[in-house]
């Protein structure tokens, strides 16, 4: 799991890097899950994930509350969940989650990254059947044992639990992503370096220059894209 979790913080560190990206896309994606729910991340669990991960990325609370007073008022803004999945160069893989208001919009613009970057749009499925959905959590103060002893003593089993550079890195599936937040919060772990609910993919490739810096391009481009929230790839990010 030690070259996944080079990619989780590579992909974190990208973001820390576009702030005012990054919280506008935040800024959506809480509107839309307060909007699917109640307002109140104590009774929408969807968006007491989203607020969670928007906390390991500093996003500032004004930007939070603006969200949140926009999903209590009387606008309403129709957005579509859709996944788009694709090849980048010498057989990379690529999944692409967005929040659009606009399909056709996001279908050309999805389409058009790739193809300028020798990829190619595949159909639904494609792609995502080669990676799986995993809560990870990056812990820091204590050691693996400490947080498998304190996880099995609620119970939780998890896929695994690795010591990366002074964090503790967990893996577990989807729907534990709730129990192990709060068997952590119950011991005083309150802060996660990484909160995530991500696609991992099942073997990672590593490319050759020419075509690693086309599919750098073709990522970057992606997540330039107004209404891209998340984009996942099986292209080790390397040490």
């Amino acid at each position: 799991m030690g070259r996944k979790w080079n990619n989780i913080k590579e992909k974190k560190a990208s973001k820390d890097a576009n702030t005012s990206r990054v919280y506008a896309k935040f800024g959506r994606e809480i509107y839309v899950a307060a909007r699917q729910g109640e307002p109140d991340p104590q009774a929408n669990r969807a968006l007491k994930v989203v607020l969670e991960r928007a906390k390991t990325y500093n996003v500032p609370k004004a930007i939070i509350d603006r969200a949140l007073e926009k999903a209590k008022g009387g606008a309403e803004e129709n957005y579509v969940e859709l996944r788009y999945e694709g090849f980048g160069p010498n057989g990379s893989m690529v999944i692409v989650d967005t929040l659009t208001n606009n399909i056709n919009r996001t279908a050309a613009d999805v389409r058009a990254k790739f193809n300028k970057s020798d990829g190619n749009l595949g159909v639904n499925g494609s792609v995502s059947y080669l990676f799986d959905a995993t809560a990870v959590f990056g812990i820091e103060g204590k050691t693996a044992d400490e947080v498998l002893e304190l996880l099995m003593e609620a119970d939780i089993e998890v896929r695994d639990i690795l010591e990366e550079e002074g964090s503790v890195i967990v893996y577990a599936e989807p729907d534990q992503y709730h129990l192990v937040q709060e068997a952590c919060k119950n011991v005083g772990i309150t802060d996660f370096t990484v909160a995530e609910l991500t696609m991992l993919a099942q073997n990672e490739i590593t490319l050759p220059e020419e075509a690693q810096v086309k599919f750098d391009r073709l990522i970057d481009a992606l997540e330039d894209l107004e209404d891209v929230q998340q984009v996942y790839h099986n292209v080790d990010a390397g040490e």
